[in-house]
């Protein structure tokens, strides 16, 4: 009996006190806050692919796809394409809209079945290439895919490579880097996506501009402005690296 009462008393002093229960559950609230975040809502998720052209190749290959580009939009949405002009060199980027994997799937399915399409595209394009790439993302959550305000501009697509955390960690500062430039119209900003598969924490951002001189006029003028200082000073803190392309829109893109 006095073992059992002693023990009592031991294990009873080493029991936690309800502020150390409070102070555990502190703690353990950044863990839950990087976990969580504006949900993705959407359904709609958009797949960026870049094409590498051999630069021997590159006429060959816009005007072979201009040729025969109805054949595979027949399928699925293609939101644009674009041959970069700066930041990389014969390459062919260009976007598709999905509403679900499994439509996906059923268009990758029907495309490969397409005899059309592999005889008259696929076949002769494939040789022109030195490589393949693509990315699957969504719009960030406050972002909405827009039109460019008129045609015969020019398209900036700028990638950062974000830390890890996700949108709940960096989205809050990323979201007012972008809004100090779109704005005061800095630039029209079309869309910003986020990665899902490919790297994580990538994000892309589609900006437009009536032309290349008008984009180093915007970007001169956005490097005196205070907001904009202070907003990207607040985001790079979460950047690791960050890479732009000046890209022109095919005559065939649906977005140009």
């Amino acid at each position: 009996m006095f073992c059992t009462v002693k023990m009592l008393k031991l294990f009873g002093s080493l029991r936690p006190s309800a502020a150390l229960f409070r102070t555990t559950a502190a703690a353990a609230q950044p863990s839950a806050h990087l976990a969580t975040g504006p949900q993705q809502e959407q359904r709609t998720f958009y797949e960026f692919r870049t094409y590498s052209i051999r630069p021997d190749q590159n006429s060959a290959f816009l005007k072979l796809t201009n040729e025969k580009i109805h054949l595979r939009t027949a399928h699925s949405q293609l939101i644009g394409c674009w041959t970069v002009e700066y930041g990389g060199l014969n390459k062919f980027f260009h976007i598709w809209q999905y509403d679900s994997y499994s439509q996906r799937a059923a268009v990758r399915a029907a495309v490969a079945q397409d005899p059309s399409w592999i005889s008259e595209y696929i076949s002769k394009a494939l040789p022109l290439l030195t490589a393949q790439d693509n990315e699957v993302l969504y719009l960030v959550p406050w972002s909405r895919l827009k039109s460019p305000p008129q045609q015969g501009g020019v398209f900036e697509l700028v990638t950062f490579q974000m830390r890890p955390g996700g949108p709940a960690v960096w989205g809050g500062a990323f979201q007012a880097a972008m809004s100090a430039h779109d704005a005061p119209g800095y630039g029209k900003l079309l869309g910003a996506f986020h990665s899902e598969f490919g790297l994580l924490n990538r994000v892309h951002a589609l900006w437009w501009f009536e032309s290349a001189d008008h984009r180093a006029e915007c970007r001169h003028r956005a490097h005196t402005d205070a907001r904009v200082v202070a907003a990207v000073r607040n985001s790079v803190a979460h950047l690791d690296s960050q890479r732009n392309q000046l890209m022109f829109p095919c005559p065939f893109s649906p977005m140009k």
